[in-house]
């Protein structure tokens, strides 16, 4: 199954661009895809995108001058199956391929395929792939030519066994690792010895489902460490240059999060050094193409680096050598496949500014950043100076948990490091994401830290502070947006409108409110009053209570009994801070608030909790609500969840790059404490389950773990909520499971 791009050109005839080939498979998906083929439209050449079921409609497939279908929506039914991609190859007539990053990018074999199929292959050879992609013959051939590397032991094939030794001989805490791919997939930290079967028995499945692969060794765990990594380019007729480095120090779980170049660390002599020892790692393997030597130092000795892997493949974070070189890093690999020489030399290399590169993920940093979902409701790219926008959604797409959770890059030059922070925090305020939950307030969050702007960076640093990175309290302004827009929604349109339809609260003597139960994600009491709103309490408030409903019949007619409006109270399940995959309200974590309303959307008075009535108006501007409260309006973007205001659908409300997704607490919705109803074991977001623990009958501890979903790419253990005996498990290893789902049930000691 192919299609052909509303803009494309068929044929793979003719070489426009002079490289001696005219047509370029891009075997990826996502932002990367995107990137790729934005650079081989500039080059003239003709570009292919490749697809699986789950992507028939993603960006990378419309932009693509042609796309192929592989099969299935599991990676290794479509992106990883080398057959059907060299398929895709013949069947659209390519004569190359791109590999991107993840997938088969560092896959030996495939590059093999590859050449043995007449495609050129914009990459490594394949003996290169595979010498730096085992990580230990890596380390050893490294160290042969001089550079240090971390202790630790990695001999092949080594057993749970021999590690748990070496682990002992080297001193807690370890770091296992995996000896193929990278991306902090297969990682784990083990700080003593009753953790480590656990953490290899993880780690080797992580390991084997992303790459293949569950082979790992183990290293000494450097204190305080920085990454620093250095970009390295090659061609074939012996020039090896590196174009400086990047710190990839912001990460959380060995996952990078901010990158930046130059690095705020390095002095100009350990810069030089670290250079020189990258090119030395390069021309020892007989590198050709890009590619990223990364290294790791402590932040208290960082005149001292150990070498821990070669990626032989373009960086996600290659964007921010781009700005400070002026090198576009695609075009060269390009013109390094077809054969020609490097067109400048090590001298012509220079530094100029500053970038910073932040990734932005579909997860929740509220719920232990893990994955979310959904359809994308809004999605608008910031504009401003010397910046660059790497995505791979739109407005409509849908985002699934199959594939890694990366959404787009944003990334900010500026003169200095201190100019290009800047323009990176207002790029990501600029940013609107509505739909799929994502970590855009946690990146401001995190570019506002004083270490992050002293440049006192190390890997630990995210989540030395966590908590205070991650409070996303809604602001009260949005709790009164929400009611705006509610009572916007329930005026009546067209040519003729009937006053008694109009939802003012009219009676005999004074107006009626509306009301509504508000579930508010990560709300708790003590949020400021809105902009504006302080002073501006109705002279009549001993007398104005919100009484009675919402309007009879109305979409918000869900409102608490009569009386005083309640103050905050604990809200039912589900996550904190974000929406499942169908957009229903999440409510773990949160709470619930009373706001009321009554008046017209341009003149209308609304009460929050117990609080006095303020003055408010709202109309809608474009894709955005105005909302003035008291004497301050602020600009809000929004989007129902199902696409339009009916009953009990929530919004989405964003601003700033933060989102939150608001909506009523129906009755019955609560649950216990802790968001789940005592002895129930449920999914804490859409994936696949990929290991059971245990069984009906056993007795388990509160906490421990009973099963394994595994979501883009990362596996998390679902853990009994009370200590007592599991009853049942309602899943089997394969099964897909949604967001809050009931996996397993646990009864009380002595009940079962």
């Amino acid at each position: 199954m192919q299609r052909q791009g509303a803009g494309s050109r068929a044929g793979g005839d003719g070489d426009p661009a002079g490289l001696g080939f005219s047509s370029v498979l891009v075997a990826n998906r996502g932002e990367i895809a995107v990137r790729i083929i934005r650079t081989l439209r500039e080059l003239g050449l003709r570009s292919v995108a490749v697809y699986s079921d789950a992507d028939a409609g993603a960006r990378h497939v419309r932009e693509a001058d042609m796309a192929v279908r592989l099969g299935p929506s599991p990676a290794r039914e479509s992106y990883l199956d080398i057959d059907a991609v060299l398929d895709a190859a013949r069947l659209s007539g390519a004569q190359a391929v791109h590999p991107g990053y993840g997938f088969l990018a560092e896959n030996a074999a495939f590059v093999r395929a590859c050449v043995a199929a007449g495609l050129r292959f914009i990459g490594p050879s394949a003996a290169a792939v595979e010498l730096m992609g085992d990580k230990i013959l890596a380390r050893r051939t490294v160290a042969e030519v001089g550079v240090a590397v971390v202790p630790g032991r990695s001999a092949p094939g080594m057993t749970d066994a021999a590690i748990t030794e070496a682990a002992g001989q080297l001193g807690y805490p370890v770091l296992v690792k995996p000896s193929a791919g990278g991306g902090g997939k297969g990682m784990r930290v083990v700080r003593d010895p009753e953790r480590m079967a656990a953490a290899l028995a993880s780690a080797r499945r992580e390991s084997a489902a992303a790459f293949g692969d569950d082979t790992l060794y183990v290293e000494r765990l450097i204190p305080r460490p920085r990454h620093v990594e250095v970009q390295v380019l090659a061609d074939e007729h012996g020039t090896v240059l590196h174009l400086g480095e990047r710190e990839c120090s912001l990460q959380r779980r060995h996952q990078k999060i901010v990158e930046e170049a130059p690095s705020p660390l390095l002095d100009t002599r350990t810069r030089e050094r670290l250079g020189t020892a990258a090119v030395a790692v390069a021309s020892a393997v007989g590198y050709v193409g890009a590619g990223t030597v990364e290294f790791i130092m402590s932040a208290d000795a960082p005149d001292e680096f150990y070498f821990m892997e070669m990626n032989t493949r373009l960086q996600v974070e290659h964007a921010v050598t781009e700005l400070v070189t002026g090198v576009d890093l695609v075009a060269e690999q390009v013109r390094v496949a077809a054969g020609e020489p490097l067109r400048f030399g090590q001298a012509d290399v220079h530094l100029t500014g500053h970038a910073v590169e932040a990734r932005v993920y579909a997860e929740d940093p509220g719920r232990g950043f893990l994955p979310t979902g959904g359809e994308v409701l809004a999605f608008r790219e910031p504009v401003g100076p010397a910046l660059r926008v790497d995505a791979g959604i739109t407005t409509g797409d849908t985002v699934g948990t199959a594939y890694d959770p990366m959404l787009a890059k944003i990334v900010a030059w500026g003169p200095d490091r201190a100019s290009a922070l800047a323009r990176l925090d207002a790029a990501l305020a600029g940013t609107v994401l509505l739909g799929v939950p994502s970590n855009l307030g946690f990146l401001r969050s995190l570019l506002a830290h004083p270490d992050v702007r002293s440049g006192r960076l190390d890997t630990g640093l995210v989540e030395r502070d966590l908590p205070a990175l991650t409070a996303a309290e809604a602001p009260s302004e949005a709790i009164l947006g929400y009611a705006l827009a509610r009572l916007l929604a329930l005026q009546p349109t067209g040519a003729l409108i009937d006053p008694w339809d109009v939802p003012s609260g009219w009676r005999p003597g004074e107006p009626a409110w509306l009301t509504w139960d508000v579930a508010v994600p990560g709300a708790g009491g003590g949020d400021p009053a809105p902009d504006g709103a302080a002073g501006l309490a109705d002279p009549t408030a001993a007398d104005a209570s919100p009484q009675g409903r919402a309007h009879p019949g109305g979409p918000a007619s869900s409102g608490g009994p009569a009386g005083g409006p309640a103050g905050a109270a604990p809200a039912g399940a589900g996550p904190a801070g974000g929406g499942s995959a169908d957009g229903g309200l999440a409510g773990g974590g949160s709470a619930v608030v009373r706001v009321a309303a009554r008046g017209t959307p341009g003149a209308a008075r609304l009460r929050m909790g117990d609080g006095p009535p303020v003055a408010a108006s709202v109309r809608v501007a474009g894709d955005e609500l105005l909302v003035t409260v008291g004497a301050a309006t602020t600009r809000w973007a929004f989007a129902w969840a199902g696409g339009a205001a009916a009953p009990g659908t929530p919004l989405w409300l964003g601003r700033d790059g933060r989102a939150w997704l608001l909506g009523e607490e129906l009755p019955g919705s609560a649950r216990g404490a802790g968001g789940a109803v005592d002895g129930e074991a449920r999914s804490p977001m859409p994936g696949t389950v990929i290991a059971l623990l245990a069984e009906p009958g056993a007795t388990v501890a509160a906490g421990q773990p009973l099963l394994v979903v595994e979501a883009m790419k990362m596996e998390h253990p679902v853990t009994a909520p009370a200590a007592g005996v599991v009853t049942e498990v309602r899943v089997r290893v394969g099964d897909q499971v949604g967001l809050d789902q009931v996996l397993a049930l646990v009864a009380p000691p002595g009940s079962a």
